[in-house]
């Protein structure tokens, strides 16, 4: 897990992603990790993450929040079948993003 202080640009053009306030969050899967960056604003200028380092998560469970204006970045392995199209909403705790291939891990969605 990392924090890092930034800028607020508006959280919809490239360059938010390294310049922006932001949290990083890697989970190890067991076998694979799946990372989410919360990159604050324009508008709202702030992030919410309710994890620490060590703990453990469930597949659904609520992690954070981010506020109007503001974006998560899902960083998955390479192998990952996405379930997902370019432009589809999502809703967090309940949409499917990917699947791991067979064998990675029993039940392998992320």
């Amino acid at each position: 897990m990392e924090y890092r202080e930034g800028q607020f640009l508006n959280a919809m053009r490239p360059e938010s992603a390294v310049h922006n306030e932001q949290t990083l969050v890697t989970i190890n899967a067991g076998g694979y990790s799946v990372s989410f960056k919360q990159i604050a604003g324009l508008l709202a200028r702030r992030i919410v993450c309710n994890l620490k380092a060590g703990d453990r998560v469930e597949r659904g469970q609520r992690m954070g929040l981010i506020k109007f204006g503001s974006r998560v970045d899902v960083l998955i392995p390479a192998e990952a079948k996405l379930q997902v199209k370019k432009g589809q909403r999502v809703k967090g705790g309940s949409s499917i993003l990917a699947s791991m291939p067979d064998g990675i891990l029993p039940g392998g969605q992320v």
